[in-house]
């Protein structure tokens, strides 16, 4: 299904827009038809003024893109504040026992010693002269980005918000070039700073931010469901149950063994059959010699994709890897830059593109990175950890760029938590996620919620 992006008439309400019926002579009436929806912000002009000067329906819709047109033209309002919030948001019960179930207590092959029962994230607040605001969320494990949320405050306090604060948060691309100019790598914090720029932008004009970035392509987004270390038997009743809800991916936990491996992936599809798409993650549990013969032993079954079955500072060895499976290999925890990501696959040990948007340098670098890897013949999983906002942001993303992908979109937060920090929650549809409509991200933070889950003051930043 694609999504109809129509022209929108400013209107008092933000979610009604009215004009005058044109008669046929040209003239308007006092009736009024409603507009299918709305969302540009009422300072362009009221829509009295808009029929005064301009009249019948097509002659307003002629004017609103010509204020569209001057708008962008003449640049947005700056950036007068940046605001940070550390949050620590506990995991759910639901992922909790599945973790608790597993042998090492984390549902997942990755060697860390610390339990995983809470997860940090970022937020990044960025207001405008006129008081809009737009919002970025990242979330931040150390095992994976070996930075913590407050490094990543840290570095956009000090250092970054210099070149933020007094720019136009649509020009996101000279930005992102103006930061990598006078601050080397710090991705992530770059990237949060560039997904907050889009949301504001987009707010600034009152539209979506897909609109922003090539438009909608669906408006419903079909998800791979996530599947914790577990016994064959388990894993294939949950992946039952993921098929049974609508979903047609799942990713698969594996990493204790490479007959282990198989002997789950041979549980699902006895189960499941070969028409739900399984994709697996390794979390850097295996040596060359071990990932190699757990791959040989689940390629007969289809698999989509293998998520990181090296350390993700061994980018040699994915290439060796890469020339002795026909699974595709995929980065995660190994991307972060997009040096790394174009180094990987021209040298062939890359098979599909693994990305969290806010790791590579935000939408921007997601951009970026998923049409290099279409350009390459390659497919892209977007996957993340997110609460509300973040599931959002890679909403949209996903949605601009959806035929390029060719894979589900793995959003492992809605099961991974309760508590979102949004005044709503995004809609779910057997396993597909409905676009959020409206202006920005299309939801709200709850700022009540925000400060109940803080473990820091907040930062603040000013021109």
């Amino acid at each position: 299904m694609r999504t109809t992006v129509g022209v929108l008439v400013p209107a008092r309400s933000a979610t009604e827009a009215t004009v005058p019926n044109a008669t046929a002579s040209g003239s308007t009436s006092n009736s009024s038809a409603t507009w299918r929806k709305a969302g540009v912000s009422d300072d362009w002009a009221s829509r009295e003024e808009m029929l005064g000067t301009c009249g019948t329906r097509a002659e307003v819709m002629s004017c609103m893109l010509h204020r569209m047109n001057q708008s962008i033209q003449g640049g947005s309002a700056p950036v007068e504040r940046v605001e940070l919030f550390e949050a620590r948001v506990p995991l759910s019960e639901l992922a909790r026992g599945a973790m608790a179930a597993s042998d090492n207590g984390l549902g997942m092959a990755i060697p860390t010693e610390e339990p995983w029962l809470e997860a940090d994230f970022l937020f990044c607040r960025l207001v405008d002269e006129n008081g809009v605001e737009g919002w970025g969320e990242a979330y931040v494990w150390l095992p994976e980005s070996g930075v913590s949320n407050r490094d990543m405050a840290s570095a956009i306090e000090h250092h970054l918000a210099a070149y933020v604060l007094g720019s136009q948060p649509i020009a996101v691309q000279a930005l992102a070039a103006r930061m990598d100019r006078n601050v080397a790598r710090n991705e992530m914090a770059k990237g949060l700073i560039d997904i907050a720029c889009h949301e504001l932008a987009a707010r600034q004009i009152g539209r979506p931010v897909h609109d922003l970035i090539g438009g909608a392509t669906v408006d419903r987004i079909p998800l791979c469901g996530l599947i914790p270390l577990a016994s064959p038997t388990t894993v294939a009743a949950i992946a039952a149950g993921y098929q049974k809800a609508g979903y047609g991916t799942v990713r698969i936990k594996l990493g204790t063994g490479p007959t282990e491996d198989r002997d789950v992936i041979a549980a699902v599809r006895e189960r499941c059959g070969d028409q739900l798409r399984l994709r697996v993650d390794y979390n850097q549990a295996y040596s060359a010699a071990g990932a190699a013969r757990a791959l040989a032993l689940i390629e007969p079954f289809g698999i989509d994709g293998a998520e990181q079955p090296l350390p993700m500072s061994d980018l040699v060895g994915m290439v060796d890897l890469a020339r002795r499976t026909n699974v595709p290999l995929f980065l995660h925890e190994g991307f972060f830059n997009l040096g790394d990501l174009v180094a990987l696959v021209e040298a062939g040990g890359c098979g599909v593109v693994g990305i969290n948007g806010e790791r590579p340098g935000g939408i921007t670098a997601a951009l970026r990175a998923i049409d290099f890897a279409s350009a390459r013949g390659l497919g892209t999983i977007i996957h993340n950890q997110p609460l509300g906002i973040g599931a959002a942001m890679h909403a949209h993303l996903a949605a601009a760029r959806f035929d390029r992908l060719g894979h589900a979109v793995e959003l492992a937060g809605d099961v991974m938590f309760d508590q979102h920090l949004t005044t709503t929650r995004y809609a779910m549809e057997d396993g597909h996620l409905v676009l959020p409509g409206g202006p920005g991200w299309g939801i709200d933070v709850d700022r009540h919620a925000l400060d109940d889950h803080l473990v820091a003051a907040p930062i603040s930043i000013g021109r």
